[in-house]
């Protein structure tokens, strides 16, 4: 309950509850940053990017309930234009995701390779429901898609990677 109280403080201008609610999600949302980018410093240029407009148009935010929603939308719709304006695909370096930890590295770079190949709405599911754990109902909330359209897009996506990285034929 503190978490919302906060939020409707940040909502109604209040600097210190805005500084709290941020802290409290700054891991997840380089999380999912990275994920996209590949790349520490631009992970966290998309992170700094996403807090400075959810700073100014947090009281456009009409339910505190749904600000996590609300910021990891602004976070996907930072981190597709980011990769957009930078062309950048995928970084070679030794950095692996926590989840991702027990691919080994050729497993690993296919994997991302089919992943970047994806468009980005297919991409972004599969980005939140895999490396983010979230529910199929989180993710029709952030991306405003009703359940049954995420779920034929999920798997008809795992279909198309498990071809691409050759798990199917």
């Amino acid at each position: 309950m503190e978490f919302k109280e906060n939020v409707k403080k940040a909502i109604k201008g209040n600097k210190d509850s805005f500084t709290i609610i941020i802290q409290s999600r700054k891991e997840k949302l380089y999380r999912i940053a990275y994920s996209y980018v590949r790349n520490q410093e631009d992970a966290l240029d998309i992170v700094q990017e996403t807090v400075y407009k959810a700073f100014i148009s947090i009281n456009t935010l009409k339910n505190p309930e749904y600000f996590d929603t609300w910021i990891v939308r602004i976070l996907i719709n930072n981190s597709i234009n980011y990769m957009k304006q930078n062309k950048k695909v995928l970084y070679l370096e030794d950095e692996k995701s926590p989840k991702m930890e027990s691919y080994n590295s050729v497993e690993y770079l296919d994997l991302y390779d089919a992943l970047n190949r994806l468009d980005d709405k297919l991409k972004t599911i599969i980005i939140l429901k895999y490396f983010e754990d979230l529910t199929i109902r989180e993710i029709a909330d952030i991306l405003g898609e009703p359940i049954n359209t995420v779920k034929t897009n999920l798997y008809r996506t795992l279909k198309k990677l498990k071809i691409s990285i050759g798990e199917e034929e």
